[in-house]
């Protein structure tokens, strides 16, 4: 009986799920296992390595997300690589990049993707004053919005955002989590910035998320090292058990927005 009421318990704590839908033309696909919704009210900050909770996610689930595009010759693979194996990821646009290149984010979301925000020009926003540092996210947002959707708005469609270098505030984290904004951080990231063969990254990102067992991973859709990784790294991912978890806002969101 213990049990039973634990499980049920678990069972009401976690978000609304979506099941997996089959893959066309390729069955041996990686795929997306499950969707779930997240809000900032029950998880405004996520990611262990930058705060004490990570999404509710099970053994060998992973969130695949990448930072700083959409970028020309890069993005479209790395969105070639996801739709091959019918993955959903989240990107966290650069509004700069989004405003030079909204036909890529476009696609992303055409393609079943989540969008986030990640500032307009990169900035490290804790050595900014808090009203600029703010500004500068409102920037990003709205070019990212119009890029997408034709509108400059300082409300996201999808309010999800990563801070460029995880370079929070107390201040700033309080001020996006008022405005319903999940902050993501990460549970491990491929160390992309940093120069490595396609064949070094592999095998370091796949050591840390054996390493992890669950939780959100961090790439640069920018960097041409992970473009030419990423097919191999979603074959290793099945080959090894592990199954993918697409993130989506709940969807009265988008109905406020």
């Amino acid at each position: 009986m213990t049990r039973f009421i634990a499980l049920a318990f678990a069972i009401i704590l976690m978000p609304w799920t979506a099941a997996a839908e089959p893959c066309p033309g390729n069955p041996q696909a990686l795929g997306t296992a499950r969707t779930i919704e997240v809000d900032a009210k029950s998880w405004p900050r996520v990611g262990r390595k930058h705060f004490p909770q990570t999404l509710p996610l099970q053994a060998k689930e992973l969130v695949l997300t990448f930072d700083d595009g959409p970028w020309p010759g890069t993005t479209p693979k790395v969105l070639d690589a996801l739709k091959r194996e019918c993955v959903r990821a989240t990107f966290f646009l650069v509004g700069r990049n989004a405003e030079a290149h909204p036909a890529l984010a476009r696609r992303e979301i055409a393609e079943g993707h989540s969008v986030g925000h990640h500032t307009y020009a990169h900035p490290l926003l804790d050595r900014m004053p808090i009203d600029k540092a703010e500004a500068e996210i409102n920037r990003g947002i709205a070019a990212d919005e119009f890029a997408i959707y034709g509108e400059r708005r300082n409300r996201p469609t999808t309010p999800f955002f990563r801070f460029p270098g995880f370079a929070a505030t107390d201040a700033l984290l309080d001020r996006l989590n008022d405005r319903g904004i999940v902050v993501f951080g990460a549970d491990a990231w491929a160390s992309d910035w940093v120069a490595m063969t396609p064949e070094q990254e592999l095998a370091l990102i796949v050591a840390r998320v054996e390493k992890i067992g669950r939780g959100i991973v961090l790439f640069h859709d920018t960097k041409a090292q992970t473009a030419h990784m990423l097919p191999a790294f979603l074959r290793e991912l099945k080959r090894r058990g592990f199954s993918i978890v697409h993130v989506v806002p709940p969807a009265h969101t988008n109905a406020l927005n």
